[in-house]
């Protein structure tokens, strides 16, 4: 039987911000990156990372904050991979959860670790929509710009209801599907 790969996990909040400093220096086989919230497992590298790992595999994540910001999912996560035979290394913490690795001590310290993560997350949203909040009252925030002018929307919704396909559409806008579906409701 094969030792199994080294495969990596790495997960930054939003596309301009740099992932070099996550696993710098480990061999890999194989990188798998999010450039999106870990809010939700909802992720496509996530996932995939998830569908690739076999039996004998060992993941490296940087720390259990870039696997998952909610508590419940990164220990289902977890759980899942060592139940299918992969071993989680969360380097920063220095933690290494395993099929044979029933350390109860490194269990507790990763649902801590994951609750103040968690905690982290939820306090950030807050301290974001207060921000808003006293924007707005200063006059200082209008929300998002639209993606298109009331004359393209106008265009978009006459061109849906002439039979053209949505994708095709909102491609020619440079938007997305939901986008879309925002500007037809």
């Amino acid at each position: 039987m094969s030792k199994g790969q080294r495969v990596g996990y790495i997960r930054v909040s939003s596309a301009d911000q740099n992932t070099a400093r996550q696993l710098d220096g480990i061999e890999l086989d194989r990188i798998f990156e999010d450039k999106q919230s870990g809010k939700t497992i909802d992720r496509p590298q996530l996932q995939a990372m998830l569908a690739y790992v076999r039996e004998g595999d060992t993941l490296y994540v940087h720390s259990i904050d870039r696997l998952a910001r909610n508590t419940k999912h990164l220990l289902e996560i977890v759980e899942q991979l060592n139940t299918r035979g992969v071993t989680v290394r969360f380097e920063k913490n220095s933690l290494i959860f395993g099929a044979s690795n029933n350390d109860h001590s490194a269990k507790l310290m990763m649902t801590m670790l994951a609750a103040f993560a968690d905690f982290e997350r939820e306090l950030i949203k807050e301290r974001q929509a207060e921000g808003i909040a006293i924007a707005k009252a200063d006059g200082k925030y209008k929300g998002r710009k639209p993606s298109l002018t009331d004359t393209q929307a106008a265009e978009l919704r006459a061109r849906i209801a002439a039979g053209e396909q949505k994708a095709e559409v909102a491609r020619s806008y440079g938007i997305s599907r939901a986008t879309l579906y925002t500007y037809l409701s």
